[in-house]
């Protein structure tokens, strides 16, 4: 048989975790524009990190190709 006991003390340790209460903080407008910096500057970061993997391969290439059609005339 089954310890329906055990089953509904974790569903009800579950249902508590799912339900937030209030929590009762502030967050002033310096903490709010520091958390909002903190997040563009990330998400930033990652795009140049992405834009520089993909541009400085293209960009040799295309100087090798400039390199050839020189040499070819």
């Amino acid at each position: 048989m089954r310890d329906y006991g055990k089953v509904s003390v974790l569903a009800l340790a579950l249902l508590t975790l799912l339900m937030p209460g209030s929590a009762l903080a502030y967050i002033g407008p310096g903490v709010g524009a520091g958390a909002i910096g903190a997040v563009l500057g990330v998400i930033g970061s990652i795009l140049v990190g992405l834009f520089a993997v993909i541009w400085y391969p293209f960009k040799r290439l295309m100087k090798k190709r400039r390199q050839s059609k020189s040499e070819d005339e």
